[in-house]
């Protein structure tokens, strides 16, 4: 075998060490990337404690649990002023660390859900008598 050919077969396998070292961190970065369920919810018939005091006591305790639990990266409760151009009262968001925790979501906070116990209620009013979700969605972080 020549130098000619060996030298040919070295670069060749360090092309393909390249090539697949080079997919690996495209696919993984590809999975790492985080994603947020948005909600954005409009207060209905001026029920604002009702709204609020349900969002402290069940949405976002059940975060807390999947923050514990590693079922989510983050959560926020956003309060926005109503208008014309917005009109919505509250923005719910739950951030998931890839695509991995965000395809079990469903399934975990099933989990929680189960284990939470009875909905608490201000005023014995149901959600649909005091929330309406305007708007959903789910988005990729860019950075």
């Amino acid at each position: 075998m020549s130098s000619f050919s060996i030298l040919c077969d070295f670069f060749i396998m360090k092309a393909c060490i390249l090539i697949v070292l080079l997919s690996c961190s495209l696919s993984f970065s590809q999975t790492e990337e985080k994603i947020s369920s948005m909600d954005f919810v409009q207060i209905q018939n001026n029920n604002i404690e009702e709204a609020m005091y349900y969002y402290h006591n069940n949405w976002k305790k059940l975060r807390i649990k999947a923050l514990e639990k590693n079922y989510i990266d983050s959560y926020q409760l956003l309060e926005n002023e109503y208008s014309e151009a917005a009109p919505f009262h509250i923005i719910l968001i739950t951030t998931y660390k890839n695509k991995t925790q965000f395809e079990a979501r469903e399934k975990h906070f099933q989990e929680l859900i189960d284990g939470h116990g009875e909905l608490m209620l201000l005023n014995n009013k149901t959600p649909k008598e005091f929330r309406k979700t305007v708007f959903g969605t789910d988005a990729k972080h860019l950075n």
